[in-house]
């Protein structure tokens, strides 16, 4: 089986995994105050220290949770709540129809508790502007959640000159960035973002963790109640082995992101120079996006058998987020950016990762070719 479903999950490194078994051979909780659980204490704020220097900030900023899902529905939620408590009725948020449903969900779930919600209108490519947000934003507004990179079509949106324009208000900036570690440059210091969500799964890390990003003097409330665990504001054990883990995974992705940029960047071109022999082939990842991901329309033909050709013919691939797998939902991110929903049925997001080979991206392309030609007949 030749994987590229990257943007889905990157599969565990060496590193990493000998890391999570040897903080999970400890025994103690992190939170006791005996010597067992003080060792994994330190398992724990190591990891913490090493994502905290890839993303630019004081390890005291990073909430440690399941991921980016938990850390989306904290700041949109939280933030909600903490507006609703200091003025008495709903605010007005500002978000966009091509967000991750971990966006999508809460924003959706504010509206019916009567938020008033802004969808902001992308391009043909799934960007946003400055001005855009200028003058979207209203004397209610209780936050911005725009991400950085989108998962099904890899465009990169210039955050740090929206956060500069919510900044320039004050209001709050959320950053779902979950698909920048180990591709993208991610400093939260110089994007000026309040939040930032990220997941260990995206860069070789162990699925189910992940990190919030909350700058310093923010109020978040909590949304889950119980022990004192990260600061009250996301109680639970915390994964010693995991976090652990994850901090081993994002140190060395950092270490090799100029390569990998330059490798996947490399993967896509060539994977894309190969299929461009595909009858009415149509390209929706925009030219100057996350190099990582390759999305692509076959009109005429369906989605889901196309997977299904791909998968006989040892190709893993996806039609769009991994979360959405299942709903027989056309995909929200084309069919924001202008898609029918025929041809949002008829797409394809490849996605490489740092150890994909020349000769997978030809076998896949290859691969492609022939799953179009049985799908449309």
């Amino acid at each position: 089986m030749i994987y590229l479903d990257y943007a889905a999950t990157h599969p565990m490194t060496p590193e990493a995994l000998a890391a999570y078994a040897q903080a999970a051979a400890l025994p103690g909780n992190p939170a006791s105050v005996h010597g067992a659980g003080q060792a994994a204490r330190e398992r724990l704020e190591e990891g913490r220290a090493r994502v905290a220097a890839v993303l630019n900030t004081d390890p005291r900023n990073l909430i440690a949770n399941s991921g980016g899902t938990e850390g989306d529905n904290h700041v949109l939620l939280g933030m909600a709540r903490a507006w609703q408590e200091q003025h008495g009725s709903p605010g007005h948020l500002i978000t966009t129809p091509t967000e991750h449903s971990a966006v999508l969900a809460p924003s959706r779930a504010l509206a019916a508790q009567g938020w008033a919600v802004t969808w902001l209108a992308p391009d043909s490519h799934g960007r946003y502007t400055p001005d855009q947000l200028a003058e979207a934003l209203r004397p209610d507004t209780a936050l911005v959640s725009i991400h950085h990179a989108n998962n099904e079509i890899g465009t990169v949106q210039d955050t740090p000159a929206l956060a500069a324009v919510a900044a320039a208000r004050g209001v709050p900036y959320h950053s779902d960035a979950v698909q920048a570690p180990g591709v993208l440059k991610l400093d939260v210091a110089a994007w000026g973002v309040t939040f930032a969500t990220i997941s260990a799964h995206k860069w070789g890390g162990p699925r189910g963790v992940g990190f919030l990003y909350v700058r310093r003097g923010t109020v978040l409330p909590a949304i889950t109640l119980g022990g004192g665990q990260e600061g009250g504001l996301r109680p639970g054990t915390q994964d010693t082995a995991g976090v652990y883990a994850a901090g081993v995974a994002l140190t060395q992705a950092e270490a090799e992101r100029d390569a990998t940029f330059a490798h996947l960047s490399a993967l896509q071109a060539r994977f894309m120079g190969r299929i461009s022999a595909i009858p009415n082939l149509r390209v929706n990842h925009p030219p100057d996006g996350s190099p990582k991901v390759v999305s692509v329309t076959l009109p005429g033909a369906d989605g889901e058998a196309l997977l299904m050709n791909l998968d006989m013919l040892g190709i893993a691939a996806s039609a769009g987020s991994a979360c959405a797998a299942g709903t027989m939902q056309p995909s929200h991110v084309l069919s924001a950016i202008g898609l029918s929903e025929p041809d949002a049925r008829a797409s394809l997001r490849f996605s490489f990762g740092r150890a994909t080979t020349d000769a997978e991206v030809d076998q896949a392309a290859d691969a492609l070719a022939q799953a179009a030609a049985w799908s449309r007949g």
